[in-house]
């Protein structure tokens, strides 16, 4: 069964939908103590981090989160998820993620390498380059398009974390794993085949 988290930071039912799409079990969670049957888990969220991160915590789901991950259960954060598993974000001020993948959440430049103005934020899709085989990545093309939605990135501190990069001014980790723990900034319910089979891969991955 596939926990997905509701923490009040965005609709999950596209969500929902893509796993129920495939047959994947799943339910939506709202309280700490639910995650505990859970074979997998996924974090999702829109909007800003810093009010995303004190949902998290006063849903009492931030120390239930880390003790699933170190019991070694696949964790997945998308979009907001995915810059909640950093260290810190920089967007409106310095503010503590959960800190189970290092690095920190930068805002876009804006400019691309020739100087023209980027509109921020990245609303649409982009091609993502893989940097390695990964279980989750299975059967998807290197360099296929999914479906973004954001204003900052993840600027990972150990470059072996990102599993895809993609570029829109400057180069950013789009997919990154650390240990059981994995990221995807892109919405893969809004990505179409690449987006459906990473779910499926997700749900196959073995703990830990």
């Amino acid at each position: 069964m596939i926990a997905i988290i509701d923490y009040n930071v965005g609709n999950l039912h596209n969500l929902k939908n893509a796993l129920d799409y495939q047959g994947l079990p799943n339910r939506i969670v709202r309280e700490a103590h639910e995650l505990a049957g859970a074979d997998h888990i996924i974090l999702p969220g829109v909007g800003a981090f810093r009010p995303a991160m004190d949902q998290l915590r006063k849903a009492g789901m931030e120390s239930v989160v880390r003790e699933r991950v170190a019991a070694g259960v696949p964790f997945l954060g998308v979009c907001v998820g995915l810059q909640l598993l950093f260290d810190e974000s920089e967007e409106d001020g310095v503010h503590e993620g959960l800190g189970l993948v290092g690095g920190r959440i930068v805002r876009f430049s804006g400019a691309d390498r020739q100087g023209e103005r980027l509109k921020v934020p990245q609303i649409g899709w982009n091609q993502v380059a893989w940097q390695k085989t990964d279980p989750l990545l299975e059967g998807i093309a290197d360099r296929s398009y999914f479906y973004f939605v954001h204003s900052y990135y993840a600027a990972v501190r150990d470059p072996a974390d990102a599993l895809g990069m993609a570029d829109y001014g400057e180069r950013f980790a789009a997919v990154v794993r650390h240990g059981n723990v994995w990221g995807v900034q892109f919405h893969p319910e809004k990505s179409q085949n690449a987006g459906l089979r990473l779910l499926k891969n997700f749900a196959s991955l073995r703990p830990a």
